[in-house]
């Protein structure tokens, strides 16, 4: 963003939270005249979905992104998270490139479609998500316990995925976006599919997470939920933005007053109004009288609360339960954890360090009728790297084509190696690899 640019926006009344000012929060995704225009086949344009976009998002925040479809949302999003690669202009999170792969662990991301293996059940799906987070079983264990019971899908944990409903895979898409605590949440329309009570949920959950210093980027076409939890939001249309700020600044309305009283009769009323025209000469006088109506949602929600305490049974999805606790740690909490693990990390590399030069000392003492051995030939070497690799009893690793994972070949009685790819060592428990949970297959 252009320096001009990012003082005015610091400087907007419309750009705090919570009264506090940008000038204490470090920014974590910044836009900078950013562009992504698709091209054809014969690399013409075809669709501007963004067009030099100025955005700051800053931590702590939950940002709202609204407009129609096509306004570029999704677009925008992808280009967050290093899924598409800007045509012009530049991106940062957490103040490196989008593609930096140090900050994928602290990025939690709901898709607009969820995408998930319809083979596994609840329990598997979470799990091979929290291996690929690299999580200790112990950690996985209780974050899919707490997930599970928070989303509502506890009773249904065990049934295959491709059985659920579009909802109920909402709900455990949630889940798997929440399983590493991230820092940047992004969520792509998320109560697309759910019901009232899911909506009304995840509404909460946003809040809630808001509220323990999460930054979330919400996107979504139901401008009602977007209105009750984010703290600032930018209008899109064309991959342009056409309005940005907070909600009181963009929804208040000018040209009325609201005034809200107890019930009162016509004669009242009468009189009310008119002393307002007698004050202001006849401009002005009471447009409408009504009486206030319950919400849709509190009606709906009320009735359902009241089934759930009859015992009434459902196949669907269940209310839920409270925020996963380990989401609703404090962040202090957290950081003295860490500042925790580093310090004893730390004693154990010196000690290491010391046992290191304390066997160098004794190596480099003679002992009593011990000769210094032969310096090993060049040819006693090389036998030893042709040596028959029958003899090989240790399983060896190797790097596969891609470069990206180990491919483990154990050697067995009958001469037979076993490659076990990516996804098979994570969904295999019996040769979890975690530290301290070493299990005998049986």
């Amino acid at each position: 963003m252009s320096e001009s640019a990012t003082q005015t926006l610091e400087s907007s009344p419309d750009s705090g939270h919570a009264g506090q000012s940008n000038e204490n929060r470090k920014a974590v995704v910044g836009c900078q005249q950013l562009s992504k225009v698709f091209k054809d086949f014969w690399m013409r344009d075809q669709a501007r979905a963004v067009d030099k976009l100025d955005l700051v998002i800053y931590e702590h925040e939950v940002f709202g992104l609204l407009g129609p479809n096509g306004s570029g949302k999704s677009t925008i999003i992808k280009l967050i998270l290093g899924l598409l690669k800007p045509t012009h202009g530049r991106v940062a999170v957490f103040g490196k490139p989008p593609t930096d792969v140090a900050t994928k662990k602290r990025i939690g991301y709901l898709p607009e479609e969820s995408y998930l293996y319809p083979f596994l059940n609840a329990r598997e799906t979470l799990d091979y998500y929290g291996k690929l987070f690299g999580l200790d079983r112990k950690t996985r264990q209780g974050r899919i316990d707490e997930l599970l019971e928070m989303v509502g899908l506890e009773h249904a944990q065990f049934r295959p995925v491709r059985e659920y409903s579009k909802g109920m895979q909402r709900r455990i898409g949630i889940a798997q976006a929440l399983i590493n605590d991230p820092d940047l949440l992004i969520l792509d329309e998320p109560t697309t599919g759910l019901d009232p009570i899911g909506t009304r949920q995840v509404k909460d959950l946003i809040l809630e997470l808001g509220r323990r210093g999460k930054t979330i980027i919400l996107s979504s076409h139901l401008l009602s939920d977007v209105e009750d939890v984010v703290d600032r939001m930018a209008i899109l249309y064309g991959g342009k933005i056409r309005d940005e700020g907070t909600c009181d600044n963009l929804l208040s309305s000018k040209e009325r007053t609201l005034i809200e009283t107890d019930e009162l009769d016509e004669q009242t009323i009468a009189e009310i109004d008119e002393l307002i025209r007698r004050r202001t000469g006849g401009e002005k006088s009471i447009r409408t009288v009504s009486a206030p109506r319950q919400k849709l949602e509190e009606l709906f929600l009320g009735i359902v609360e009241k089934a759930q305490l009859e015992k009434a049974t459902t196949s669907g999805a269940m209310h839920g339960g409270m925020t996963a606790a380990f989401l609703r740690a404090q962040a202090d909490q957290r950081e003295h954890g860490d500042a925790l693990i580093d310090s004893l990390m730390n004693d154990s590399a010196d000690d290491q360090v010391k046992i290191e030069s304390d066997k160098d000392a004794l190596a480099a003492t003679p002992q009593a009728g011990q000769q210094a051995s032969a310096p090993a030939t060049e040819e006693s070497v090389i036998d030893s790297l042709l040596k028959d690799n029958s003899q090989q009893t240790e399983p060896v690793e190797s790097i596969d084509e891609s470069g990206t994972e180990p491919l483990k070949h154990v050697k067995h009685d009958a001469g037979e190696h076993v490659d076990r790819g990516v996804i098979g060592s994570l969904l295999d428990d019996d040769v979890d690899t975690d530290q301290g949970d070493k299990e005998p297959k049986r």
